[in-house]
C-alpha cells in the first residue's frame, strides 16, 4: 500500500477520468515517485502522454471524491494496492493494462495465493447450485482460494460453499466497496471480509454501472490460474469471463449438463471450443496443480527477503522446487506440526510472511507433505 503521504497522489491518478492504465503506466515509467509527477511541469506531463484535460484533473482533483476515498481507506482492514505492491495479485500484474490500483477490504495476503475462479449463471438451476457449492468446498479444502464476482446464483453460492468449508474466498465487485451489489449479499460480503477479501478497481461511490462488469470479469480471470464455468446459457456474462481467460492464457474448464437444459449450452459451446470438460473437483485440481506449483515458486522468490540461490525468473518454467533442500520449507514444516494448526499460528512460529506461507503450504499439500483441515488449519503428514 502506498505510504500515507502518497495515498492522496495515487487516488488522484485513479480518479482522473479517462487517464487509464496505459497513461498511468507511462507516468510511472517517467517519474520515480508521485512526488515527482506532482512537481512536474505541464510540458513534462504532456511529454508523458497526458492531455490538457488530464493535467487539469491532476492539478485540481475532485476534493469531495478524494475525501470519500480517504475516509473509506481509514476504516479497518482496508487497503489501496498499486502494481508495485508485493501483495498485488501476481498473475493480474502480467496481463496487458492491469488495473493501476485495487481497493481491498479484508486480508490482502490472500491475493497472492493460487486462485481458481468459479463463475456461472445468475439464475442457476438446483443442479448448478449444488455443483457450485460442492466444487468450491472441495477446491477450498485442496488449498485453492475461490474467486468469483459476488453475483446471485453460481457466484454467491461458490463464495458461500468455500466459506462453509473453512476456505478463503475473494469477491471482485463491479462497484465501489462502500456498497454491495446485489444488496441481498451484504451478509455474505461481511463473511468474505472476515475470511478472504473484497476487491474492486472502482473507487468508493461508484455504483453498479453496466460497463463495470466486463472490467470486473477481466480481474476475476486475470487473478486466477483458471476459470471454471459451472452453468451458463449462451448469453451468460460468464462466457465473457471465459473468453477473457483464454485471451490471458488461463485455463478454461466447464461442467457439462443435460442437452435439454438451456443453462448448459454455454458450457457445451466452451467445451466444443477447447475448454477442459470436468465432472469432478479432483479433475480441476489435477489440471491446475502444476500451474499452482509454478506460481508458488514464483511468489516464493518474489517475496524472499534475500535472493534465492537459484532464483528462476517469472518467464522460466522449472520443475517442482527442491523442498527437502530449502531451509524455509523445513522451518515451515516444523511450525505446522502433526496437530491441525491455524495459519496465523504457523506464520508466527515460522516467522515467514503470510503470502509466502500461503503459497508454500499449497505446494506442501500438493506434494503430500501436509493436510488441509476446515477453519484454515493444517497438519503435517507422518
Amino acid at each position: 500500500m502506498p505510504a500515507p503521504e502518497h495515498a492522496r497522489d495515487w487516488l488522484t491518478l485513479v480518479l482522473a477520468d479517462g487517464l487509464g492504465p496505459r497513461r498511468i503506466a507511462a507516468l510511472e515509467a517517467e517519474f520515480s515517485s508521485p512526488v515527482e509527477w506532482r512537481q512536474a511541469s505541464d510540458g513534462q506531463l504532456r511529454a508523458a502522454g497526458l492531455s490538457s484535460r488530464h493535467i487539469e484533473q491532476l492539478r485540481r482533483p475532485d476534493e469531495a471524491q478524494l475525501s470519500r476515498c480517504l475516509e473509506w481507506l481509514a476504516g479497518e482492514n482496508r487497503w489501496l494496492l498499486t502494481r508495485e505492491d508485493a501483495l498485488y495479485p501476481p498473475l493480474l500484474k502480467r496481463i496487458p493494462d492491469a488495473p493501476p490500483a485495487l481497493f481491498v477490504a479484508g486480508d490482502p495476503n490472500c491475493l497472492v495465493a493460487p486462485q481458481i475462479a468459479i463463475v456461472g449463471s445468475r439464475n442457476a438451476s438446483p443442479g448448478g447450485i449444488n455443483h457450485a457449492r460442492s466444487f468450491a468446498a472441495t477446491l477450498a479444502r485442496a488449498g485453492f482460494v475461490i474467486t468469483s464476482g459476488l453475483a446471485a446464483g453460481v457466484d454467491g453460492t461458490a463464495h458461500a460453499g468455500c466459506l462453509d468449508a473453512g476456505g478463503t474466498t475473494i469477491a471482485v465487485a463491479g462497484t465501489g466497496l462502500d456498497r454491495v451489489y446485489p444488496a441481498r449479499h451484504r451478509d455474505l460480503a461481511q463473511r468474505i471480509v472476515g475470511q478472504g477479501a473484497l476487491v474492486s478497481q472502482f473507487p468508493p461511490g461508484i455504483g453498479p454501472l453496466p460497463g463495470n462488469f466486463p472490467a470486473r470479469n477481466r480481474i476475476i480471470s486475470g487473478m486466477s490460474l483458471g476459470v471454471l464455468v459451472v452453468e451458463a446459457g449462451l448469453q451468460s456474462g460468464s462466457l465473457i469471463t471465459a473468453r477473457l481467460a483464454n485471451e490471458q492464457g488461463r485455463e478454461v474448464l466447464a461442467i457439462p449438463g443435460s442437452v435439454h437444459n438451456p443453462l448448459s449450452r454455454g458450457c457445451h459451446r466452451l467445451i466444443r471450443d477447447g475448454a477442459r470438460l470436468v465432472e469432478t473437483a479432483e479433475e480441476v485440481v489435477e489440471e491446475l496443480a502444476p500451474l499452482a506449483r509454478q506460481l508458488a515458486v514464483d511468489i516464493e522468490h518474489l517475496l524472499a527477503p534475500e535472493p534465492a540461490k537459484s532464483s528462476p525468473g517469472l518467464e522460466e518454467t522449472p520443475g517442482s522446487p527442491h523442498i527437502d533442500d530449502d531451509p524455509e520449507y523445513g522451518r515451515l514444516l516444523e511450525a505446522v506440526g502433526f496437530d491441525p494448526t491455524p495459519v496465523d499460528e504457523i506464520i508466527a512460529r515460522s516467522e515467514l510472511t503470510p503470502a509466502a506461507v500461503s503459497s508454500m503450504l499449497l505446494m506442501l499439500e500438493l506434494d503430500g507433505r501436509v493436510n488441509a483441515h476446515t477453519g484454515g488449519r493444517y497438519s503435517r503428514n507422518a
